[in-house]
C-alpha cells in the first residue's frame, strides 16, 4: 500500500489562534501530527509514503528530512491552490497500485484505520473505500449520500436535505483508476477535493463508504486539547 499526506495547507487560522507550530508539527500527546500518520502508515503495510509541504514550510521539510524510515520517503515542496492540486502533485507516486490519501491534520484511532486498510487490501470489488463518520464537527461538512444498504456511495453533497447519515472524513482510498479522473479535472480547471469526489461517481467509478466511528480535524487551536483527549478516550 502506499501512502500520501497532503501537508501543504498554510495553518492560518490555528497561526491566528496563537499556535506558533506549523500545522504538520503541531503535537498531540507529544507527537506532532506528521509523525503520528507516517507511524501509522508504516503499521501498516506501506510501501511507500509521499507528502507535500508548501514552499514556505522550510522547518516541516527540515524536520521530514531528518526522518530515517524503513520505506522509501518522497517529498514534494510546492505550494497548491487547493488539496485536489496537492494531491494531483502526489500522483505520480501512487500510479503502481493501490494508495491511501489523507491531509495531515484528520486524527482517527488507529485500530478503525487498520481495519480499513485491511477491508480495502482484501476487496477487489471497488475503486475507492472512503472514510466516512456520522460524528460531525466540521464547518463546512461534506455530506455523504448512500445506497438503501448504507454501502455505496453515489453522491457528494455540501448540504445535507436531511437523509445524509454521514460526512466525508477525509482519508481516501483508491485505485490508479481514480487517478484518471483527476488528471481530467486538473485540465478542465476544476479545483477542491469534494468536487474531485463528485467528479468520481460521475466517472461511474465504485465508491464504498466505510464508517469511522470518530474523526476530528485540527482546525483550530481548541481542536489539540479535543483530539487530545478523543485518542485517549
Amino acid at each position: 500500500m502506499n501512502y500520501a499526506i497532503i501537508a501543504a495547507g498554510e495553518g492560518s487560522r490555528l497561526l491566528q489562534e496563537g499556535v506558533s507550530s506549523p500545522k504538520p508539527l503541531v503535537e498531540l500527546n507529544g507527537t506532532p501530527l506528521i509523525d503520528r500518520l507516517i507511524h501509522i502508515f508504516t503499521q501498516n503495510n506501506a510501501e511507500s509514503i509521499s507528502i507535500i509541504v508548501n514552499e514556505e514550510m522550510t522547518e516541516v521539510r527540515k524536520h521530514i528530512e531528518k526522518l530515517q524510515l524503513t520505506v522509501p520517503l518522497n517529498l514534494v515542496v510546492k505550494s497548491t491552490p487547493s488539496s485536489m492540486h496537492s494531491f494531483f502533485e502526489l500522483s505520480n507516486y501512487l500510479q503502481s497500485g493501490k494508495f491511501c490519501l489523507t491531509t495531515v491534520d484528520t486524527i482517527f484511532k488507529e485500530d478503525e484505520f487498520s481495519a480499513f486498510i485491511q477491508e480495502f487490501e482484501n476487496n477487489q470489488d471497488e475503486d475507492g473505500l472512503m472514510a466516512v463518520t456520522d460524528y460531525i464537527d466540521d464547518e463546512k461538512p461534506l455530506y455523504v449520500s448512500v445506497d438503501e444498504n448504507n454501502q455505496m456511495i453515489n453522491g457528494f453533497l455540501d448540504v445535507s436535505d436531511g437523509k445524509e447519515k454521514y460526512i466525508s472524513g477525509g482519508i481516501y482510498a483508491l485505485t490508479p483508476k481514480a487517478i484518471k479522473t483527476l488528471d481530467r479535472c486538473l485540465e478542465s480547471g476544476m479545483s477542491r477535493m469534494r468536487n474531485y469526489q463528485r467528479q468520481l461517481i460521475a466517472d461511474g467509478l465504485k465508491l464504498k463508504a466505510y464508517p469511522f466511528r470518530k474523526i476530528v480535524d485540527v482546525d483550530h487551536a481548541g481542536d489539540i486539547a479535543k483530539a487530545e483527549t478523543f485518542l485517549t478516550e
